[in-house]
């Protein structure tokens, strides 16, 4: 079966809701048998749609499906799920919505609207500054809420402006994410790109992903991982990322392992970090590999939010950070990181390489070699900072050369560093000679 919304009275560009005409096509597809429903050149909009079993969406190039901006056109699919971690958001509801199908695909080369620019913060876009983070509204929907798919796949579409999560698969199994498009605005926070969630079999190639936060970061929250389990065998490969949070990032969210990660061929462009390994929550996180990846990582934690004062941006420019620790007020013990191994990584970055546990979570086993990082001063940092947020250390003064090392046993980093101009006012060109090879000043 291939119907056009449009079969089913969708009319575009008149500002009406199609989501009943849409949810039509989709439901009669889905009980004949499965196949595609097309939307065709043209803006429709409309609230919530939930995906079935067998269903192609299937967007033809001209095509925009724009979210409502009416909390009521919302499915809320998560008024059963409690969280104790506050920072997973997990209120809000969802544009795209599917639970306990399979057969599952979004095509084509037209837009998935989330029309975040337009509803979901205080600032006017047009006069917020340039690099700061919006203040936001406590209604922002997800882009999308994916749970326990059986055979997911996204190919070609454009996903813009979400106001929250843009992909989000929780407990999926057997996923293929290619050639996708993620254009949020990077002044928005929690704008997340690809976030697989107690997901197996995973797939991320060739996307182009601009985001608020994290570009693709690979979770178990504690929902999820009650039900699903562990997060393991994800491969991201050759995507071009940029966030004024971190590109590649596993946890924070670790109340399940995660394991058996391959991230290749990448390139990090003005990302406030590069490779984040987080365990805040009791998971173990080992097996993973990152080898090729380029690009910048620079400062943005300096803009503070006008609201409060505070500073809103994780991180100061991190070309890797690994980080074991507690969360502020939580008694619960993080996980271990261990057997990663990272190579062939060309950075122009202005912090250090942050491999930091504790007593009671020691990092180890971490390889670093073949690799090369430039310390440049980018914007307008005068200080060397740590930021470990979430967790009870928040973020603080810290004075480091290229490394950093606190509770991490058996890491080699066999590197070149070179540490340029004003970047030497912050940073000492030393090192322990167990971690460096090579490191030089200019």
């Amino acid at each position: 079966m291939r119907r056009s919304i449009t079969e089913y009275g969708a009319v575009p560009g008149t500002g009406a809701k199609c989501t009943e005409q849409i949810q039509r096509a989709i439901d009669e597809c889905a009980k004949e048998g499965g196949g595609t429903v097309v939307i065709p050149a043209g803006v429709f909009l409309s609230g919530s749609v939930r995906l079935r079993s067998g269903v192609e969406l299937h967007l033809e190039h001209g095509a925009v499906l724009r979210a409502s901006h009416d909390e009521n056109d919302m499915i809320d699919f998560s008024r059963d799920i409690e969280d104790d971690n506050e920072d997973t958001g997990w209120e809000g509801g969802c544009f795209l919505y599917a639970c306990h199908e399979k057969d599952i695909a979004i095509t084509g080369t037209g837009v998935i609207d989330g029309g975040g620019r337009e509803s979901f913060y205080d600032d006017d876009p047009e006069e917020a500054p340039h690099e700061g983070p919006l203040n936001v509204r406590g209604f922002r929907p997800r882009m999308s809420f994916l749970e326990d798919v059986e055979n997911l796949t996204v190919t070609d579409v454009t996903f813009y402006d979400s106001a929250f999560w843009t992909l989000h698969m929780a407990g999926c199994t057997n996923v293929r994410i290619e050639n996708v498009s993620i254009d949020n605005d990077r002044r928005a926070p929690n704008t997340d790109g690809i976030d697989p969630d107690c997901c197996k079999n995973v797939i991320i190639r060739g996307c182009r992903i601009k985001s608020g936060d994290d570009c693709i970061v690979i979770k178990t929250t504690g929902p999820m991982y009650r039900k699903y389990g562990e997060s393991r065998d994800i491969l991201v490969s050759g995507c071009i990322l940029t966030t004024s949070c971190t590109a590649v990032k596993i946890g924070t969210e670790t109340c399940g392992d995660i394991h058996d990660v391959l991230v290749s061929d990448c390139i990090v462009r003005d990302c406030i970090r590069g490779i984040g390994i987080w365990s805040r929550d009791g998971g173990d996180i080992y097996a993973v590999r990152v080898h090729h990846v380029q690009g910048n990582t620079r400062n943005f934690a300096d803009c503070a939010s006008r609201k409060d004062g505070i500073f809103s941006w994780w991180g100061e420019g991190e070309p890797v950070f690994l980080s074991t620790a507690r969360r502020a007020d939580s008694p619960r013990i993080p996980g271990r990181i261990f057997d990663i191994t990272m190579d062939h990584l060309d950075f122009i970055s202005e912090s250090p390489i942050v491999i930091a546990g504790e007593e009671y979570s020691v990092i180890r086993k971490v390889r670093i070699t073949d690799s090369r990082f430039v310390f440049r001063r980018q914007s307008g940092k005068r200080e060397l900072v740590m930021d470990e947020r979430p967790s009870v250390r928040g973020r603080y003064l810290m004075a480091s050369g290229p490394v950093y090392l606190r509770c991490a046993e058996d890491v080699i980093v066999d590197a070149e560093t070179v540490i340029c101009g004003s970047m030497a006012e912050l940073m000492t060109d030393t090192a322990p000679d167990t971690c460096f090879q090579q490191t030089e000043s200019r």
